[in-house]
């Protein structure tokens, strides 16, 4: 390796095949460990996690040190150790006998993560993956003259804070979504015009219903773009949907959606990312008058008792990627942090196929509005007629409630704003909605 192709690597940033050492120290058999079981990777030595250089003089006994470190894993593990000006680089293959261990331990690489895990743990995702995955998988069908958008991509560099300078080829390559001189899947999702021409199974689905059950649909949208596209009109969709609550501090108006925004795209984000993509099935949202649904086809690869405590991922590349862009804050905290702002409303259903997530809205109250909140005279009577007649205009209303018409557009507005109705359409052309009601 050259030196400018070092200094490449070092600005790509960690991620899911790069670690940064400043010296040698005892986590290094863990690193080369972790490597091993999943796609293998560079660690360098003499750099910080921040990618400035610090320098390593690499001794003849460090090179033993760590060569006999890869021998005495279980199975043993060939390196290649390469010393380039005051920087060394420990290059650990992926391995062709995983599962690896190192003094009785087992490591996977998650992320930009090195984590241990349990025999019974590591022993269950590679009997269920079978070895093969999907990220990694070189696409044939991908064209980089016609299919590869740069926009989307110098718009993830800079974004994931790479440096611009660097060749779009030799990124794609220290990133790991370059196999067999084709971009692969992770690559394809993430940079391609529309992900969907490629895997119908990519597009998500956003239903919002008019009750408790599927019979009327109110609003449908599929999106089948690039993989940051479809999370982030996703993620505005359900916002979009959802009732806001308006919070008083001090002199100032907090608007907050019932559901977190960071619960959101928390969920989303894992389910477009942990998904199992062999499966024909799509990720759906589904927004019904009581409760919020995403479900995802792909089980767990632990146990359910295990969920927020560890994090293991079908799609370690899809995560890099994530990860790299800072959607996530720390991997494997997601659901922590949903279970401690949804409390009891949000419940996890689990199958070997599929992962189901459950959050219970507050439902209106008779008066079409939260248990505990009021309506005034002129709001009741309002809501009243639109449930009458749904299309009645405000000119309408002023006659039959008895007030200027400019009132009754304040009224609207406050009604909106309490989650008792939702405008359906243009102004012109479009009717109410009674939200929380068959």
């Amino acid at each position: 390796m050259y030196y400018k192709e070092l200094l490449e690597i070092i600005k790509t940033g960690e991620g899911y095949s790069i670690e940064f050492k400043e010296s040698l120290n005892s986590s290094i058999g863990k690193e080369i460990c972790a490597f091993a079981n999943a796609s293998g990777g560079k660690i360098i030595l003499g750099v910080k996690d921040d990618g400035a250089i610090k320098g390593f003089n690499l001794t003849n006994k460090d090179k033993s040190q760590i060569q006999d470190i890869a021998r005495n894993m279980d199975p043993s593990l060939h390196l290649i150790i390469e010393k380039i000006s005051d920087v060394a680089i420990i290059n650990v293959p992926e391995g062709k006998e995983k599962p690896y261990t190192v003094n009785g331990h087992f490591y996977l690489r998650q992320g930009a993560n090195s984590q241990q895990l349990k025999l019974d743990e590591i022993r269950r995702l590679f009997q269920k993956e079978n070895l093969i995955r999907f990220d990694r998988k070189a696409n044939p069908d991908f064209n980089m003259e016609k299919d590869f958008d740069d926009d989307k991509f110098n718009s993830f560099i800079s974004k994931a804070g790479i440096d611009t300078s660097l060749p779009r080829e030799h990124v794609l390559q220290n990133l790991g979504l370059v196999l067999e001189d084709k971009l692969n899947n992770a690559g394809v999702l993430f940079f391609s015009h529309k992900s969907s021409r490629f895997f119908l199974n990519s597009i998500i689905t956003c239903v919002l219903y008019g009750g408790k059950s599927k019979s009327k649909i109110l609003d449908k949208q599929d999106f089948g773009d690039d993989f940051i596209s479809n999370f982030n009109n996703a993620v505005i969709f359900a916002l979009k949907t959802l009732r806001t609550e308006y919070i008083i501090e001090k002199v100032e108006r907090k608007e907050q959606p019932e559901i977190p925004e960071i619960v959101l795209r928390e969920l989303i984000i894992n389910a477009m990312t942990h998904r199992e993509y062999f499966s024909e099935g799509r990720v759906l949202i589904e927004i019904f008058s009581d409760r919020f649904e995403i479900s995802n086809p792909g089980g767990l690869l632990f146990r359910k008792s295990d969920l927020g405590k560890i994090s293991l991922s079908r799609n370690p590349l899809l995560v890099d990627l994530v990860h790299r862009l800072r959607f996530v804050e720390r991997i494997g905290s997601g659901i922590i942090r949903i279970k401690e702002l949804m409390k009891d409303r949000i419940k996890f259903d689990i199958s070997s196929d599929w992962f189901f997530v459950k959050i219970n809205r507050e439902v209106p109250g008779k008066d079409g509005v939260k248990d505990g909140v009021k309506l005034t005279l002129n709001q009741k009577n309002i809501f009243k007629k639109i449930k009458e007649i749904p299309y009645i205009t405000a000119e309408d209303l002023s006659d039959s409630v008895g007030i200027n018409k400019r009132n009754v557009e304040k009224n609207l507005s406050k009604l909106q704003e309490l989650g008792v109705i939702k405008r359906v359409g243009s102004d012109k052309m479009g009717h109410w909605e009674i939200i929380g009601e068959e």
